[in-house]
């Protein structure tokens, strides 16, 4: 059952957890065309409307993974207008696209601007969602988003506000894996029948989620390693691979030898890991009596 809570009215700012740094550089699984990085400044803009194809939207993400014990966070404006249909995004995840993914997520839900979903998975288990209230429209101006993550606690801020925290229990299953740090803008209207964040409608697209002030673990928290997920669907794989200087974006690797994306959609999971499925549930308010 997700809950539903309320963060107070913390002013926007670009507070860095400690133990960060900026993030330099970034991949881009799908669609570069859609994805903007501005190296000077290190915004990411990412643009979702429909093509003749059918398609749009990107996913970035940072080149490392990273160990628990550090934090990730970044100051986001959301999509303007009617973004119904759209989840928009900042997250940590293992390996994107796989069924044991480990994830921590910020999720928007294009339908109610002001709902703001977090969740984590374990070994592609997830169901732990809440809602949260924001007293403000995301869309208006940036606000700061931060998660901080170790063996033995999870916390998730808005605008420096602690709004969530799960603290690890005996027995329970914990997200322990490297993770990378991902964004994405996609569209989710065939999830639960349009019940998780409605049904597109486009009237005010294109639509643009920018990001800044990103910032990453430092270098003692990252993993070097060339893991690759082996059963991700190729929908979105590109087309191909681009070396990637630190100030500079790259496209991740296209396909392994079964034809299949190394790091494919999210949104690709198991149908028994309906990401709309603890949303619709009991609430309650953080922050109120």
């Amino acid at each position: 059952m997700a809950s539903e809570s309320e963060p107070g009215n913390a002013a926007p700012h670009a507070h860095h957890p400690h133990g960060t740094q900026p993030l330099a550089g970034i991949a881009v699984d799908y669609r570069p065309e859609a994805c903007r990085h501005e190296p000077d400044t290190g915004e990411i803009h990412v643009t979702f409307t429909y093509d003749h194809d059918g398609r749009d939207g990107s996913r970035w993400r940072s080149r490392h993974r990273f160990l628990p014990g550090s934090a990730v966070a970044a100051t986001i404006r959301a999509p303007a207008g009617d973004a119904s249909g759209l989840n928009y995004n900042l997250y940590l995840s293992s390996l994107e696209g796989c069924r044991e993914m480990d994830e921590i997520d910020f999720e928007f839900l294009g339908n109610d601007k002001r709902a703001l979903q977090t969740n984590y998975h374990v070994g592609g288990g997830g169901g732990r969602e809440q809602i949260h209230r924001l007293p403000f429209d995301p869309s208006d101006g940036f606000h700061h988003y931060a998660i901080a993550w170790d063996a033995k606690a999870i916390e998730w801020r808005v605008d420096g506000e602690l709004i969530r925290r799960e603290e690890r229990r005996e027995g329970e299953p914990w997200p322990e894996k490297p993770m990378r740090l991902y964004a994405s803008v996609w569209d989710a209207s065939d999830i639960d029948e349009g019940r998780w964040t409605g049904t597109y409608h486009g009237s005010d697209a294109p639509y643009v989620c920018s990001y800044k002030d990103v910032v990453v673990p430092p270098v003692e928290f990252w993993v070097e390693d060339d893991e690759q997920c082996q059963d991700a669907d190729a929908r979105d794989a590109p087309a191909a691979v681009v070396e990637e200087e630190t100030d500079a974006v790259a496209i991740a690797p296209a396909m392994n030898d079964e034809g299949k994306c190394q790091d494919a959609d999210p949104r690709d999971a198991p149908a028994d890991d309906d990401p709309a499925a603890g949303a619709a549930a009991a609430v309650e308010d953080v922050g109120k009596d």
